[in-house]
């Protein structure tokens, strides 16, 4: 392509056009990402921890490779394995993996469709390994966990498929619980798409606790869920992990029975006229027990009445925060609206919907390699990123900061990256390089 002769343009004839500009790529600011992560030791981490089940006694592109060649892909936004073809011939890719050529699209493809439940428990350990590095710089004084699931749609016959009835629509069912203070994700699993809200949240749950409770001991846990994880054996758990929660429980008969007077009370203070915002809601608690609960549990509401029609709208909350007013708990539990926001990051942000492979334990690994890929970036963006940029998702930091225009020139035993003169950013970029360099992790 270097050597075709030049377009010129209609528009002016004295524009031309070549490929004659070099070694050219545009992801110049991936060398940032790189340094992150040699630096709090994820690349290292990676290369003394990853293996898959590989009968191959040599590979030019061993798993390590492949596994940080897929972490830089999915940062950039290049998610399905086909694009490691488009880049092929990236000096960027090459140079932030130290190799002269990278991996093709049918070794990453053989590469993904090797992973199994070994590589799944080994993606467990390096998620906790970051987690813990994270950690140890934004010191923990409590872990705030939104619990939630969401839809990834599928296509053809994929293993787990099913059809969901609350979103309408095929595909899996996937748990992910995502601490709200931070932004990090605690854990994410894939489940068949039938499943319903609340199954295997218990096991979910206590697997994070337990992690939580291990490595970092005396720092208090509370939980937010919606009425899909309105289960005794959640409850259990939680108190049994000491972990304080709120969860919004599911209007039934009987509960609106035992309110049936404060709501009564509040739709004759409506037809008197009573039309102020503060004179439209009941707060109250009760103590309640379901027929298949141990034992008798708090329940906060909050009535709301509709002045134009009369009615009561009702808020249950079923919780532990036995130190908290009615009024406090339910404020509590309806700022978990963050919960959405990191869900549509990682979905649209981090490609977690790509899940295009047949079997399903393949798909929980390519979940778990995202997972990773995000939480690197919530770490970067937390950590090291200016104060102007830390609350921008990555959608705008690739945009800002990672899409920069950069030429890679070889001279002698070094490489010099030369970035775009006119970059926007300049200052907030040897800003953030010199953030990296200060950092000081606790590494394992």
């Amino acid at each position: 392509m270097n050597s075709i002769a030049a377009l010129t343009m209609n528009s002016n004839k004295n524009n031309k056009i070549n490929f004659g500009g070099g070694n050219l790529s545009s992801d110049g600011g991936l060398l940032l990402v790189k340094e992150f992560a040699h630096k709090i030791g994820f690349e290292d981490l990676i290369h003394r921890s990853f293996k898959t089940d590989d009968t191959a006694k040599w590979r030019k592109h061993t798993d390590p490779d492949n596994l940080l060649q897929m972490f830089y892909q999915n940062m950039s936004g290049y998610f399905r394995d086909d694009r490691a073809d488009d880049l092929s011939g990236d000096p960027m890719l090459s140079a932030v993996l130290g190799k002269d050529k990278t991996a093709s699209q049918p070794t990453m493809s053989r590469f993904i469709n090797r992973t199994n439940e070994t590589t799944l428990l080994q993606m467990n350990e390096l998620a906790r390994a970051m987690r813990k590095a994270f950690y140890s710089v934004e010191k923990p004084k409590e872990f705030l966990l939104d619990l939630d699931s969401t839809l990834f749609h599928t296509y053809g016959e994929q293993e787990g498929q099913g059809f969901n009835f609350h979103y309408q629509g095929y595909g899996y069912h996937p748990l992910l619980c995502f601490d709200s203070h931070t932004g990090m994700l605690m854990k994410a699993t894939l489940r068949n798409g039938n499943a319903h809200s609340g199954k295997d949240s218990e096991t979910f749950m206590r697997d994070i606790l337990e992690e939580l409770n291990a490595d970092f001991p005396n720092t208090p846990c509370v939980l937010r869920a919606d009425s899909g994880f309105a289960t005794p054996k959640l409850y259990e758990v939680l108190e049994e992990m000491d972990c304080r929660y709120a969860i919004r429980q599911k209007n039934n008969k009987k509960l609106t029975r035992l309110v049936a007077d404060k709501a009564e009370a509040l739709i004759l203070r409506m037809t008197k006229g009573a039309y102020a915002s503060e004179d439209n809601f009941i707060y109250g608690e009760l103590m309640y027990q379901a027929i298949t609960w141990d034992r008798p549990r708090r329940i906060v509401y909050k009535l709301e009445g509709l002045p134009d029609s009369f009615l009561v709208t009702y808020t249950f909350i079923v919780t532990s925060m036995d130190d908290q007013s009615p009024e406090e708990v339910i404020d509590f539990y309806l700022k978990r609206g963050s919960m959405e926001n990191f869900i549509k990051e990682c979905k649209n942000g981090f490609g977690f919907k790509m899940v295009s492979s047949s079997k399903m334990i393949v798909n929980e690994n390519r979940l778990q390699i995202h997972a990773l890929t995000y939480n690197l970036f919530n770490a970067f963006r937390r950590l090291v990123l200016t104060k102007d940029m830390r609350k921008h998702q990555i959608d705008t930091i690739r945009i800002k900061l990672l899409k920069i225009a950069v030429k890679v020139v070889h001279r002698s035993r070094q490489t010099y990256f030369k970035l775009c003169s006119s970059y926007a950013y300049k200052r907030q970029f040897v800003e953030i390089f010199e953030n990296i360099e200060q950092l000081c992790p606790q590494l394992e």
